[in-house]
């Protein structure tokens, strides 16, 4: 039974099965292999290991990446965006409605795939012409959805945080509103949507299937708990104040009005008291004029 090696072409790519063809690989080890793609570079992301019921026609690992296989692959990214600026321009001068996103070369740069983005079916054939004529090579054009579109560009998230999907995801779940309304999120598809414009990713961490939604009344619960925890809270943090209880033969709301006496303070007159006052005032006379 050959031992199987889990191989990963991207940062946060789907991981590969290959056979481990005998080299004493180890995790992080960059190999070279002859995928559905192309010659490619990949990362070591598991250890061989064996396992039961594996398909016996993996494609096997070609060789340990050198240091001119490193330099071909950086030489690549500058062949990548030239080839992306190209193609960007012919898309422009054709009028075609596609959003161009990557541009992706084999290690011996006998095929080019090139990302896009569109909201239709696009007849691109003139395209392929116009692009296979300058880099006389196989040229393939692949249209992607925008969570994909997402993964590969990267950017920021509303958290401030690096997309999930460029960072660490490695799958796309299916993500509902069903999770919002499970977590009292409010719906506004503003809030939820991610940088792609869909549903994001986060919503369907903390989702817990076959759990309803919550009712009205448990919303509301929800809210008067912690109103009542602070209230105990503070009741338990006042210190008691010996001076403020009141004495035996006085009441309640005595005791905890202070006189002006006490504070040494001359208290308000009450506005109806001042009224009454100015009513009850005599109003002087007018002195007798002669006549």
């Amino acid at each position: 039974m050959p031992d199987i090696v889990g191989i990963r072409f991207k940062s946060c790519g789907k991981i590969y099965e290959f056979d481990a063809n005998d080299l004493g690989l180890r995790t992080g080890d960059k190999i070279v292999i002859d995928s559905e793609f192309g010659l490619s570079i990949g990362t070591v992301v598991e250890p061989p290991h064996s396992l039961e019921g594996s398909p016996k026609d993996l494609k096997k690992v070609l060789r340990v990446a050198s240091d001119e296989d490193l330099k071909q692959k950086s030489d690549n990214e500058t062949f990548e965006q030239e080839a992306k600026k190209y193609c960007y321009e012919r898309v422009m001068a054709r009028g075609l409605p596609m959003k161009l996103v990557r541009a992706e070369a084999t290690l011996d740069r006998k095929r080019i795939v090139f990302y896009f983005t569109a909201d239709g079916r696009i007849d691109f054939r003139e395209l392929v012409k116009d692009l296979a004529a300058r880099f006389k090579t196989r040229i393939e054009m692949r249209q992607i959805g925008v969570r994909d579109k997402a993964k590969l560009v990267g950017g920021f998230g509303l958290c401030g945080q690096e997309l999930c999907c460029k960072a660490f995801l490695s799958n796309f779940e299916p993500i509902s509103i069903k999770m919002a309304k499970q977590q009292d999120l409010t719906l506004n598809t503003g809030k939820l949507s991610g940088a792609c414009g869909r549903l994001m990713c986060c919503l369907g961490y903390e989702y817990h299937e076959g759990q309803s939604p919550l009712t009205p009344e448990e919303r509301g619960r929800r809210k008067k708990e912690p109103v009542a925890e602070a209230a105990e809270v503070i009741e338990e943090t006042l210190p008691p104040n010996s001076e403020s209880e009141p004495a035996a033969g006085d009441s309640a709301e005595e005791a905890a009005t202070p006189s002006a006496s006490q504070t040494g303070e001359q208290q308000p007159t009450p506005a109806h008291k001042r009224r009454r006052r100015r009513r009850n005032k005599k109003r002087p006379q007018k002195p007798e004029t002669g006549a």
